[in-house]
């Protein structure tokens, strides 16, 4: 067994497809299918379910999965280490970011932040929700990038932004050429949208039901970039954080569907371990993000959280997106 065949391991299991993982690690299907069959051989255990489509992880799949993960994340770290000690880079930042905000933010923002301190890394690594916040929790990262963000008893949450969500449809789409809507035209629309388990998804929903606009989501996704992609391939129409549509507006495959009774955004933050405490880089990037600085703003949202809201022992993160 090597760290390759564990890569592979937690990329099958991250996209639940072997020719999806495949194409991500620039492998073959077959390449894939025998290292995971491989590893199942050497460990005595299946670790997927192959009669479900896609398959799953078994119990002992999904135990293998935070193991392998935490091996390789301890891995990548210490390499990076050794590097900057040959190097003598002067810092080090690694970010969990949900993509569709990673994508459409971060990017400008290293840009920027490496013209102010060329020496610095800035390492980002992409998940969902559930898994920035886990990587938080046990100090895999030094912050993480959400929306919806709250402060829990490990957690503590600072707001950056709303972001406008919008009304697009394909440029194949019947609404393509209305230059504004009404809720009559809207109502009884076959959408695409997100998957019901998520907190972005409930915030719609609701929003929808506040300005009278009665949908039929057809198709329903749990990230951003999967919607954007099913709504140019079908010609469809859904709601979408605008800036992760910057590109597909610009070119016409995605254009905007304006309604007046539609008003909605999703708050964005960053979130930090509690226990933790920011590098010198990590709090000059946060800084620079916020436009303030970051370690003032999280002791106020402490002193806030102790005097006004303490967080519950028994509070739960919802899923969000």
């Amino acid at each position: 067994m090597n760290f390759r065949v564990l890569e592979i391991f937690c990329c099958v299991a991250e996209h639940r497809s072997f020719s999806a993982a495949a194409t991500e690690l620039s492998l073959t299907q077959g390449a894939v299918s025998q290292s995971i069959q491989q590893l199942e051989e050497s460990l005595g255990v299946d670790l997927f379910d192959r009669s479900t489509r896609p398959p799953a992880l078994t119990a002992g799949g999904s135990r293998f999965l935070e193991g392998a993960r935490g091996i390789l994340n301890t891995y990548q770290r210490l390499s990076e280490q050794v590097r900057r000690i040959e190097s003598d880079a002067p810092g080090e930042i690694c970010i969990g970011s949900i993509v569709s905000v990673g994508l459409s933010y971060l990017p400008s923002a290293t840009a920027e932040f490496a013209r102010l301190y060329p020496t610095a890394v800035v390492n980002t690594t992409y998940g969902t929700s559930e898994r920035v916040i886990e990587m938080v929790t046990r100090g895999e990262v030094d912050f993480g990038m959400v929306s919806f963000p709250r402060s829990t008893k490990t957690i503590e949450a600072v707001n950056w932004l709303d972001e406008p969500m919008r009304i697009f449809c394909s440029g194949r789409h019947r609404l393509a050429d209305c230059r504004s809507v009404s809720v009559e035209q809207l109502c009884g629309t076959d959408m695409i949208g997100f998957a019901k388990t998520l907190e972005l998804r409930h915030q719609i929903d609701r929003v929808l039901s506040a300005a009278g606009i009665a949908v039929n989501f057809r198709m329903e996704f749990d990230n951003t970039d999967s919607m954007i992609r099913a709504i140019v391939a079908n010609g469809g129409i859904g709601i979408l954080p605008e800036a992760a549509v910057r590109r597909e507006t610009a070119d016409g495959s995605l254009r905007v569907v304006a309604c007046r009774e539609f008003r909605m955004s999703r708050p964005l933050g960053m979130i930090f371990r509690r226990s933790g405490r920011l590098s010198a880089a990590t709090n000059e990037f946060c800084s620079l993000l916020l436009g303030r600085p970051i370690e003032s703003e999280i002791r106020r949202r402490k002193s806030s959280t102790t005097k006004d809201s303490p967080v519950s022992k028994n509070e739960q993160v919802s899923v969000v997106v």
